[in-house]
């Protein structure tokens, strides 16, 4: 069977591109900052095999817990770890931290103001196993509660970062999870600073607004568009709460319109946070959306999903060149 009609078993990897990999960021990360601070401890609920916290539980099973399939007992175990002075990460997927344990997220971590971070696995459409697992809605819900840090990192480099910055950050945060062999975009030393987005490219035909690995598809379609003949900028935007505004009208003021690009449902991701920011600033845009439908994706293998439901680098180019978007 041809690869890109085949849905993965539970934990295999998609075909990496072109660029170089680097395995378990995440994990690596953390482990290393265990070994700097004590007071960081792991948590999962079930699945640290498929969350790439297994550096950390190798190097301190000390300070590792696995809850077992309680997700809600996975994040009340964390906020009272945090009330007595550790730092927790606790891993799960992302349907199961904003579906099943939602209201332990707002109420036992955010509402209380415990220093729990929840690192979740499969965003958006990064598995194949249908509506039970693909968590398409989650930055929606997860920034509409109060104090609650967003993030959703572009590749190894700033899951990495990422990471530090969740650990040095006094308060709850939630952040998307890329496991296994996750592609490098960014260089050694690339800046990540929570609530801060980041201008890649320059170029004043088309914008292109993007977060998580949605970011490297629009670097990759900006380099197609400006073959093209059509100058093209690229705003990173990894930090959907607090969400920095102020780059996102900067950078819609310098060109004639704009294309947003996220692995999400295309309401209440971030074109929706595009559209409050150009409203707030008074700027009118002409805005293409290039996200998931407002639906349960079906199963099957991802890169055929990914093309059914138009978030490609093609699609992004098409944008682009006014052909395509919501």
């Amino acid at each position: 069977m041809a690869e890109a009609a085949r849905t993965l078993a539970m934990g295999q990897d998609e075909a990496a591109g072109a660029r170089p990999t680097v395995e378990a960021p995440f994990g690596k990360a953390l482990a290393a900052l265990g070994a700097e601070r004590p007071d960081i401890v792991g948590l999962t609920a079930d699945l640290g095999k498929y969350t790439d916290i297994h550096p950390f539980r190798d190097a301190f099973p000390q300070r590792f817990f696995n809850v077992g399939m309680a997700e809600q007992n996975l994040v009340a175990v964390a906020a009272g770890l945090a009330r007595t002075g550790f730092t927790p990460f606790a891993t799960t997927y992302g349907v199961f931290a904003s579906r099943r344990a939602y209201d332990f997220v707002a109420i036992a971590a955010a509402h209380a103001r415990q220093n729990v971070k929840i690192v979740a696995g499969l965003p958006g459409l990064t598995t194949g196993y249908g509506g039970t697992h693909q968590a398409i809605e989650d930055l929606a819900l997860m920034r509409m509660i109060p104090g609650l840090v967003v993030i959703d990192p572009c590749d190894a480099t700033e899951i990495a970062a990422a990471t530090r910055a969740a650990a040095e950050h006094d308060g709850p945060v939630y952040m998307r999870l890329l496991r296994g062999k996750v592609p490098v975009v960014f260089e050694p030393g690339h800046r990540f600073e929570i609530g801060k987005a980041l201008r890649l490219r320059a170029g004043g035909d088309v914008g292109l607004i993007a977060t998580g690995f949605m970011t490297e598809r629009a670097l990759d379609a900006a380099a197609v568009l400006e073959a093209r003949g059509i100058r093209t900028g690229v705003l990173h935007v990894p930090t959907l709460k607090p969400f920095d505004a102020e780059a996102v009208a900067g950078f819609a003021a310098s060109v004639d319109r704009l294309v947003t690009a996220e692995n999400h449902v295309a309401r209440g991701g971030l074109a929706s946070q595009v559209a409050e920011a150009l409203f707030d600033a008074g700027l009118v845009r002409p805005l293409a959306r290039i996200g998931l439908p407002d639906r349960f994706i079906e199963c099957g293998a991802v890169p055929t999903l990914q093309r059914r439901y138009a978030i490609t680098t093609a699609d992004i180019v098409a944008a682009g060149e006014g052909r395509g978007g919501a």
